[in-house]
């Protein structure tokens, strides 16, 4: 397919339900409101193409970033191509999940996540927060820095009551997934939760609500999935 027919298909998959719902949601920018469903409808036709992928990117529609993300491997993709998505990632499906997505596949993801996680811009720190949750989700725990994770606990410690609205929920995210993921952590992990509590984050005109990290540990624990790596961060 080419950009154009995917981006007629994707219009013909607007919904102005599920447009309402991402305006909500702080999604200012062009889209037509495509559902997640309906966008994966699309990947099957051009899974495998990374050319077009990065072309649907460069368009700046929402629905067509979050679907260059799902159809980008990230793998191939440069240092630089990765620093340009996150840059030009204007809204939080786009930071928080499309762009910790591929970037969690690329072999610099660790160095990237923490270069973006400091950083002053909201969106870009968010977005290094989740990529640095979605690489602990993924990979071995054999082939992590158990201390830099350490490291970035006693930082969201610090921090959290300081940072940007939206990146405070990325780091709550974050303890929940170090909590999850990366069993030798679960311990520490579950006593930075336990001194963060309930963290407060203004989720605008949505019923959204921030997940208590004690709870959600404590829940994964339960059911006895701390550990369990995934295949993939992308949904």
């Amino acid at each position: 397919m080419t950009v154009d027919e995917v981006m007629a298909e994707l219009q013909s998959y607007g919904n102005a339900g599920t447009l309402a719902t991402y305006r909500r949601h702080g999604a200012h920018g062009d889209m037509f409101g495509v559902k997640i469903g309906d966008l994966k409808k699309v990947l099957k036709k051009i899974k495998g193409d990374q050319e077009l992928a990065l072309a649907l990117w460069e368009t700046g529609n929402g629905d067509a970033m979050y679907l260059a993300g799902l159809a980008a491997d990230g793998r191939l993709m440069t240092r630089k191509q990765l620093d340009h998505w996150v840059k030009t990632a204007w809204w939080s499906m786009l930071s928080g999940y499309s762009v910790p997505g591929v970037a969690a596949e690329n072999e610099a993801a660790f160095p990237l996540a923490m270069k973006w996680l400091k950083v002053k811009d909201p969106t870009r720190a968010c977005a290094g927060w989740s990529t640095y949750s979605a690489v602990i989700s993924m990979r071995a725990d054999d082939d992590l820095d158990l201390e830099e994770i350490r490291s970035l606990l006693q930082k969201v410690e610090a921090e959290i009551d300081t940072a940007p609205n939206q990146v405070r929920y990325c780091m709550n995210s974050f303890v929940i997934s170090v909590g999850a993921y990366v069993k030798p952590l679960l311990k520490a992990a579950k006593a930075t939760a336990k001194r963060i509590g309930v963290v407060e984050v203004d989720m605008v005109d949505t019923e959204c609500k921030v997940p208590v990290a004690t709870e959600m540990i404590s829940k994964i624990e339960s059911m006895g999935r701390v550990g369990k790596k995934r295949k993939t961060a992308k949904c």
